[in-house]
């Protein structure tokens, strides 16, 4: 039997990779690898010859066969992604699965990883936390996954690209609270490293503002431990009250919001049902 090596490669900065990875590279029979133009760049910089195999989302069921023949025939194989680890948001997983079924030793090799680069300095608490990556596209399924995240305690870790940073900031403000704080880290480890820190809704101004560069990394506070518990009848007559006071339905929602970290979208609807204001 060979040996499948998971390799952890820069998310930015060459000067991340370890002399381990390098090591590991150099010596392996295949690189496996989500992208080879990508990481032949990497390995022409380290001056690594070793011959590549592409192995990516779109021929993962095309090649998964062909490696594990590979590896059971006694070949050695390093598994890498475009940046960070493999197997994390990435399909690498199921050859890591396939390999530990037909009794392959699997070797991590630890490299940088955006999540925890990010949270490691993001200032919100570290002890526990939610890794989430990369949200449903759109649809119910998005829908249905932010609302059970809704009352999540640990601090939560998103993946987004710019060009759905915006939408992702908009379904944030209406599923969580928005006061809740927020960190969104960019273009980590490379020349225009940027962190910023403040709540959803000041997210949404800020880059309303500032157009969206490089990929995201969302670490996002949990819910309050403290975060009231209100029956539905007492909901409906604080938002009577802030309608009455001369609120729109919207409004009372948000601000309710604000002071239980309710989802809006969950009172607005609750505002909706109400039929007859005192």
């Amino acid at each position: 039997m060979g040996t499948l090596y998971v390799v952890g490669t820069p998310i930015g900065n060459l000067e991340d990779m370890t002399f381990r990875a390098i090591r590991i590279l150099q010596t392996v029979d295949t690189i496996a690898a989500e992208d080879t133009r990508h990481t032949g760049k990497l390995l022409q910089h380290f001056q690594i010859k070793t011959p590549q195999i592409s192995y990516h989302q779109h021929n993962r069921q095309q090649r998964l066969p062909e490696l594990l023949n590979q590896l059971t025939t006694g070949k050695t194989i390093a598994l890498v992604t475009d940046a960070g680890m493999p197997s994390i948001s990435d399909p690498g997983y199921e050859l890591v699965q396939g390999a530990i079924e037909a009794g392959i030793t699997v070797i991590p090799i630890p490299g940088a990883t955006a999540g925890i680069t990010a949270l490691s300095a993001s200032g919100l608490p570290t002890d526990r936390f939610v890794f989430e990556g990369f949200l449903p596209a759109s649809g119910q399924e998005r829908q249905q996954r932010l609302e059970v995240l809704a009352a999540e305690s640990r601090t939560l870790i998103f993946y987004e690209s710019p060009y759905r940073l915006q939408q992702t900031l908009q379904d944030f403000v209406t599923i969580f609270s928005p006061s809740r704080p927020i960190v969104l880290a960019r273009e980590l480890t490379k020349l225009h490293e940027q962190f910023w820190r403040g709540t959803i809704e000041e997210a949404i101004a800020y880059y309303t503002d500032h157009e969206p560069k490089g990929e995201f990394t969302l670490i996002l506070a949990g819910a309050p431990a403290e975060t009231p518990v209100l029956s539905e009848a007492a909901l409906k007559a604080e938002l009577s009250q802030l309608i009455n006071q001369g609120l729109s339905r919207s409004q009372a929602a948000r601000q309710l919001s604000h002071l239980t970290n309710l989802p809006r979208r969950h009172l607005y609807q609750m505002a909706l049902s109400l039929t007859e204001i005192p």
